[in-house]
């Protein structure tokens, strides 16, 4: 039956049609989606563990092998001080717990969305809870290493120092600077897949690029001075103090960390949403 023409045409009630470009992601929308972040975040957890023999046991042997060839190469073959710490092993243990949450959120993140493809092509969400969802594992490896460690620190009746109460901040600048730019490569990733293979060396030259398996108190004067603008020698150096007691980071150092953190995030956040709209297209 036509509609007379005398009668006006009835028009939709919802016309939907794409956002311009953004330069910030809606921080309001990202907010209604939270249930999701938790739903994906928890599914991660999961999966992570349901097929493997020795489960969360694993969060414990990597920290604990690290710490003990740290302890052998370093501490033994090149003979470095670990300052005001006693055990090697345990100054090793301590930094690998740090860099693992760093390094656990950036790789997690940077991998979220090639990884959930088939969602981000056929749901709609914002694609920023995909990086935001992978840290949720990384924080229940990180406190179950923490835990390990106080567990040894009541067998062997090692004394926690008042830093005990900063562990908290270091804990955030690692896990959102890894966060920051984890999504600054889980966007780029998407369009440039060399970012995938670039990343795992990064991460590995960063490694000893930054003070884990070592005090930045031994790295040379004349070194030092650039060696401190790396804003994990901060985060981790005071990851330790609070931890272990060792040498507190200097004040240049935890501002350096603390400005690098909020670029890394605001980095992050800019860059994934320019390219948001297009990851659907070209993933």
């Amino acid at each position: 039956m036509t509609q007379p023409l005398n009668q006006p045409v009835n028009h939709p009630l919802h016309v939907i049609r794409p956002s311009g470009s953004r330069w910030f992601p809606d921080l309001a929308e990202l907010w209604q989606f939270r249930d999701l972040c938790v739903a994906l975040g928890r599914r991660d957890v999961t999966l992570r563990y349901r097929q493997t023999i020795l489960g969360i046991v694993w969060v414990l042997l990597q920290p604990l092998i690290a710490g003990g060839v740290f302890a052998v190469i370093f501490g033994k073959v090149a003979g470095l001080k670990t300052g005001t710490a006693t055990s090697y092993f345990l100054f090793a243990y301590a930094g690998f717990v740090g860099w693992s949450a760093f390094q656990s959120a950036l790789t997690r993140a940077a991998g979220s969305v090639l990884g959930q493809g088939n969602l981000v092509t056929k749901v709609f969400f914002p694609r920023l809870v995909l990086p935001i969802s992978a840290i949720f594992s990384s924080l229940i490896d990180f406190i179950v290493a923490m835990a390990a460690l106080l567990v040894w620190f009541g067998i062997t009746g090692t004394p926690l120092g008042p830093a005990l109460l900063t562990l908290p901040l270091w804990a955030f600048l690692l896990f959102a600077m890894g966060l920051g730019l984890g999504t600054v490569a889980a966007a780029l990733s998407v369009r440039f897949r060399d970012v995938q293979h670039a990343l795992p060396v990064l991460v590995q030259l960063l490694l000893y690029a930054s003070p884990v398996a070592y005090a930045t108190s031994v790295v040379p004067d004349h070194i030092r001075r650039w060696f401190v603008l790396n804003p994990l020698a901060g985060a981790l150096d005071g990851f330790r103090w609070a931890v272990l007691g060792a040498d507190p980071p200097s004040g240049l150092s935890i501002a350096v960390a603390i400005a690098g953190t909020a670029l890394s995030l605001l980095a992050g956040a800019v860059i994934f949403a320019r390219f948001e709209r297009q990851l659907a297209d070209v993933i």
